[in-house]
């Protein structure tokens, strides 16, 4: 209750202070849409910039957006909150970030879930799949917009590459904050260790975690690959970003200029598809010429059959068998 009363206090402040009116479009009014986000590896940004400059475009001015970026509002969790209470209008945030708010979302950190890229890009795009999901949210006042992809995941450690489970046994690995990312590193024999991005370097450094598990922007861009030198593709996740918007925000605006907003919104999606891969490779270069950090393929056979009672779970709850089986079913589509 504490913890409510003061978010809502500190909403209300940050509302005060980045906007002195209340948004009520009319045809012709102008709106600026406030956007924070926490720390992102460069291609989301650009998705982030070419969204605002598309709905600016696409409205003949009428909307632009305000960006409040790397955190300066909080982490994902504050940002999630503080769309919920109006107090900014959009952020971008982990799909494993929206688990605590809808179980719904957690289908995503599914170790295995999907067979590689296209059969991602394919649930991500199917309307009668993600619709449900985007709005399992709207009775907590918010609302999904698009997803930006954020890669694969996969381990990567200070003392050695893994190859095998054997390797993440009695391992500290940092987690993101999901219930089902814990879980899986217990079935691979490790111990998880929740905690946010901003912590995992020290806790690298300092030896209170062997390894963490990301896309490959973490080693240059957050300066992971100068304490973790080794990273090994096992590619046990694809954990979407995903856009969300205040849902009072958005139905105030017009009919014309909520079009714009999707409109821009998933044509920022296919802008950031084009540029995530080349960023990739570059960061990848960068970590091998920085700092010397060795990339590895790895077998994931072992991996999906340790997490296979994970996949039991879902394909038996009676809430999540349907969802289950249709991401399944668009498997090698």
């Amino acid at each position: 209750m504490k913890r409510n009363v003061i978010l809502l206090l500190v909403g209300a402040c940050i509302l005060t202070i980045i906007t002195g009116c209340s948004l009520n479009a009319k045809a012709g009014d102008q709106v600026v849409l406030r956007f924070a986000y926490a720390s992102n590896a460069p291609p989301v940004k650009e998705a982030m910039a070419e969204f605002g400059r598309l709905l600016e475009e696409k409205t003949d001015g009428e909307v632009t957006v305000k960006y409040y970026p790397d955190s300066q509002l909080g982490g994902e969790r504050e940002l999630i909150e503080l769309t919920q209470t109006g107090a900014v209008d959009i952020t971008k945030v982990s799909g494993a970030a929206l688990e605590s708010f809808s179980d719904r979302y957690s289908i995503f950190a599914l170790p295995y879930l999907f067979d590689g890229e296209e059969h991602f890009y394919n649930v991500m795009e199917n309307e009668e799949i993600m619709e449900p999901i985007y709005q399992s949210t709207s009775d907590l006042g918010f609302v999904g917009l698009t997803y930006y992809d954020s890669g694969q995941r996969s381990f990567y450690m200070k003392d050695g590459p893994v190859e095998s489970p054997e390797d993440i046994k009695g391992k500290k690995i940092r987690v993101m904050q999901s219930e089902t990312a814990i879980e899986m590193i217990e079935l691979l024999g490790g111990s998880p260790t929740p905690m946010g991005s901003g912590e995992v370097y020290t806790s690298l450094q300092q030896g209170i975690i062997d390894g963490a598990e990301n896309n490959e922007f973490v080693l240059v861009t957050a300066g992971h690959g100068e304490v973790a030198k080794y990273y090994s593709y096992d590619q046990h996740t694809r954990v979407p970003d995903i856009v969300v918007m205040n849902e009072a925000t958005l139905n105030k605006l017009t009919p014309e200029q909520r079009e714009a907003v999707y409109e821009a919104a998933e044509e920022s999606t296919e802008y950031e598809k084009k540029v995530w891969k080349a960023a990739v490779e570059k960061e990848k270069q960068m970590a091998i010429e920085e700092h010397g950090v060795e990339f590895n393929e790895v077998d994931n056979t072992p991996f999906k059959e340790a997490v296979q009672p994970l996949h039991d779970e879902f394909k038996n709850n009676k809430e999540f068998k349907d969802l289950y089986e249709a991401i399944q079913e668009m498997s090698g589509q």
